[in-house]
């Protein structure tokens, strides 16, 4: 018993005669008879009682009908399920990134639900070191990281650079500079986020390779209170410059460059090599794609 001969089976109920039941399926009558003759010697059971006028269900027939019924209708919502999933007209993409990173993809957040607001989207805030293993196990379907992931069995596409910058008050002596030096900031009080990062790594070993005290008096849970804390000039503090790029061109923040501090980012899109993507995140990669072309035309 499959579903066509199913179909063939219903279509003969519902339309009370084969040869009305073939007309409608394209079939000849033949064909539906002997499929009909099939599906009962399948099950042992007479389905239809024939007669001239048409055909008359018997009691077997009545209830495989009603089994029969719902198995059609359920394979036709799916298949109309997978439809949407492939139009972007439903579906779900779960995106796995820390606090940074995710300042980084919202501006491709806000054009994909702009562009595809039937998708539901949910981005899983977990430590960069977990996004890997976020993927591998399939609690998300796409991370975004700043490094080049060592496990196998992942793929990175680089979709956007950035740089580690001093990130200071518009009023701050330093603010008005075009570079400083490590040993300028050595008698500065910094902010830091209090979740030791990669870059946070890098910017310790940059002081210690000078020789320069780096005098860390606050530490905080986010990347947010880290800016208005700068802000309100309790200190300076080394953040990616994109995470920043808002409060800067606003005039509330001012972004240096640290001349010895070269640090650059590269941030990543990534997924699981042999697990093909969903419509959804296929059109969130292409997306971040086509934004990294457009800056460096």
């Amino acid at each position: 018993m499959d579903l066509a001969h199913l179909e063939v089976f219903t279509a003969v109920v519902e339309e009370q005669h084969f040869s009305r039941a073939a007309a409608r399926l394209a079939r000849t009558q033949a064909a539906v008879s002997q499929t009909i003759k099939k599906l009962e010697s399948d099950l042992g059971v007479a389905l239809l009682d024939r007669n001239s006028k048409g055909v008359i269900t018997t009691e077997a027939g009545r209830l495989l009908y009603d089994y029969a019924r719902r198995l059609l209708d359920l394979r036709d919502e799916a298949a109309q399920a997978l439809r949407r999933l492939d139009e972007l007209t439903a579906g779900r993409l779960v995106i796995g990134a820390n606090e940074q990173t995710v300042t980084y993809i919202l501006p491709w957040l806000e054009r994909f639900i702009r562009t595809h607001p039937a998708v539901r989207v949910e981005v899983k805030r977990c430590r960069a070191s977990d996004v890997s293993s976020e993927l591998l196990r399939h609690g998300v379907e796409l991370g975004v990281i700043s490094f080049a992931p060592p496990e196998a069995g992942l793929r990175a596409l680089t979709v956007a650079t950035d740089a580690v910058a001093l990130v200071t008050a518009p009023d701050h002596p330093l603010a008005k500079r075009q570079s400083v030096s490590i040993r300028e900031l050595g008698q500065e009080v910094f902010i830091a986020h209090n979740i030791v990062s990669r870059y946070r790594l890098q910017v310790v070993e940059a002081f210690a390779r000078h020789r320069t005290p780096l005098r860390i008096a606050v530490e905080l849970p986010s990347i947010e209170a880290i800016k208005r804390m700068v802000e309100a000039g309790v200190g300076v503090s080394a953040l990616p410059r994109l995470c920043v790029a808002a409060e800067v061109e606003r005039g509330q923040l001012a972004a240096i460059p640290v001349r010895e501090m070269r640090l650059a980012r590269k941030l990543r899109v990534v997924y699981r090599a042999q697990s093909p993507l969903s419509r959804a995140a296929q059109a969130f990669v292409d997306l971040a794609r086509a934004a990294k072309d457009m800056k460096a035309d």
